[in-house]
């Protein structure tokens, strides 16, 4: 009886969104008297980040500063429709939905501008502090500011916009099937170690090292907070989590979630991130989507790292002492 070792490797893509109807979601964008900026959505933040993203997005296209842009989720009845918030689509969807309604607002904007400066829209740039300057002119300049009590109190002109994304549907061909279920997809490579007691079946992982390909990092201290969770979750999915008894008789089966299995602070391995940033071309700004892929390939990746450890495959979750012990005992029977 012994501890032994192993290593697992495992390397997936991920769709971003589906393709089910075009996967549409609309956003709608529009300055407040005072020059800040509302983008209302029915897309959700999870907790995941989405009103944050959302707003860096619109004020980057706008060229405002982001404090100065509001993110309202709404709801289904007043907000302009979206078709949800999961498969990974959120701010790759509701992202390009607001580019679109902010250059509208932008135009809008330099418009009002172009007004009150007597020059030309296509003459004026932002400075992303809140002014609209003049090209090769920016001591000749207005604040947003005011360009917004212009257009609300002497132009009326709303600033606003509108914007939906929306993909072509992919239909399969009849003849062999074959259709393009998402138009970008993110990358994941995982490396486990592990050791295993072959007496206990007790797997402990000891380091988790993840590669994650997501198109651009639009931010990047929140990209790095989600994949090392969904790290963690991945490798929970692995070993602990499950609705059903570790024995045959359901009535060993948890009843609340305070008996249901997930790992502390003490059982979570030395993980390691690294991002490669390859931006998706219909992206925005090159993002995609990272949500949901970032907790899938620790699952294989630890599967793998056992069967190198005690020659056993282990093909249903979680990987629990009883299961590897199970395997061990069959395979020493053949």
């Amino acid at each position: 009886m012994a501890i032994r070792r192993g290593r697992g490797v495992a390397a997936i893509n991920y769709p971003t969104g589906m393709n089910l109807g075009g996967d549409p979601t609309q956003a709608l964008v529009h300055s407040t008297p005072t020059g800040n900026f509302m983008v209302t959505l029915s897309s959700v933040d999870l907790g995941q980040g989405m009103k944050q993203i959302m707003a860096q997005i619109c004020a980057e296209t706008i060229g405002v500063p982001t404090d100065r842009v509001v993110v309202d989720t709404a709801d289904t009845d007043t907000g302009p429709h979206c078709m949800g918030t999961f498969a990974s689509r959120g701010t790759h969807r509701a992202g390009n939905a607001v580019i679109q309604a902010a250059k509208e607002a932008r135009q809008v904007m330099l418009e009002v501008a172009a007004e009150e400066l007597e020059v030309n829209a296509s003459d004026l740039e932002t400075d992303g502090q809140g002014n609209i300057l003049v090209k090769g002119a920016p001591q000749k300049s207005i604040s947003i500011f005011d360009v917004a009590l212009s257009a609300h109190f002497k132009r009326g002109r709303s600033i606003s916009g509108r914007g939906m994304f929306l993909i072509p549907r992919s239909y399969p061909e009849k003849e062999t099937g074959a259709m393009k279920p998402s138009t970008c997809y993110a990358h994941a490579c995982t490396v486990a170690e592990v050791e295993v007691d072959d007496e206990t079946g007790e797997v402990t992982v000891l380091t988790v090292k993840n590669i994650f390909e997501i198109g651009r990092a639009l931010n990047p201290k929140m990209v790095e907070q989600q994949l090392v969770g969904g790290s963690w979750m991945g490798i929970s999915h692995a070993l602990y989590e499950t609705t059903e008894p570790y024995y045959p008789n359901r009535d060993h089966g948890g009843t609340d979630f305070n008996q249901y299995l997930m790992p502390g602070p003490g059982d979570l391995a030395q993980t390691e991130i690294i991002v490669l940033e390859r931006p998706s071309a219909d992206g925005p700004y090159g993002a995609k989507g990272p949500g949901e892929m970032c907790a899938n390939p620790q699952i294989p990746a630890v599967a793998n790292a056992v069967f190198d450890a005690v020659g056993v495959r282990i093909d249903t979750l979680p990987i629990t002492p009883e299961r590897i012990l199970r395997a061990l005992k069959a395979h020493a029977a053949n």
